[in-house]
């Protein structure tokens, strides 16, 4: 599940309340992005903006608002789960933020991607929130405590996991170390 099946505009609060822990610039990544929420917001704060989903209508609606409002983004339509040893680049970001999506294998690729210093903000739902409803399948859902293991070795600088925004998810924020 990621932003497909959300009709909000607005970016995600994780990310928004750590903007404080984010460069002041630099390069960004939004991996499967949806819609783009986090990626427009991510462009408007001035980050040089990269947005990946794997629908490519998505990313044609999301490449035509970027190029309307003037904004540094492009949206590359890209099937993060058919690709064998996919690669987002090695150290090319300086953030990297993935909202309601899950797929366990993709980390290595995820921690790869950003740079020394460069900072990963991830968000997405727990096993507890197949009670409530969508997602249900285990493959989407983190077990308790998982994401930080999954994210080392970044060094966690924020973490949340529980009942937010009405949905049960597991937060981090984390740095690769220089």
């Amino acid at each position: 599940m990621n932003d497909h099946e959300h009709g909000s505009a607005a970016p995600a609060a994780w990310l928004v309340m750590n903007r404080p822990r984010l460069p002041s610039s630099g390069r960004a990544l939004d991996v499967e992005c949806g819609r783009g929420r986090n990626a427009v917001w991510l462009a408007q704060q001035g980050f040089a903006t990269t947005a990946i989903d794997r629908e490519p209508s998505v990313v044609a609606a999301l490449d035509a608002r970027a190029r309307r409002e003037g904004l540094p983004l492009t949206a590359l339509a890209m099937d993060l789960e058919s690709v064998v040893g996919v690669t987002l680049g090695e150290g090319a970001y300086d953030v990297v933020v993935e909202v309601h999506y899950l797929h366990r294998s993709l980390f290595p690729a995820l921690l790869a991607a950003l740079r020394p210093g460069g900072v990963l903000v991830y968000e997405t739902f727990t096993v507890a929130q197949a009670a409530r409803g969508r997602p249900t399948n285990p493959a989407f859902l983190l077990e308790p405590g998982e994401l930080p293991r999954l994210v080392a070795p970044l060094a966690v600088v924020a973490a949340r996991e529980g009942d937010y925004e009405g949905r049960m998810v597991s937060s981090v924020v984390a740095v690769r170390q220089a």
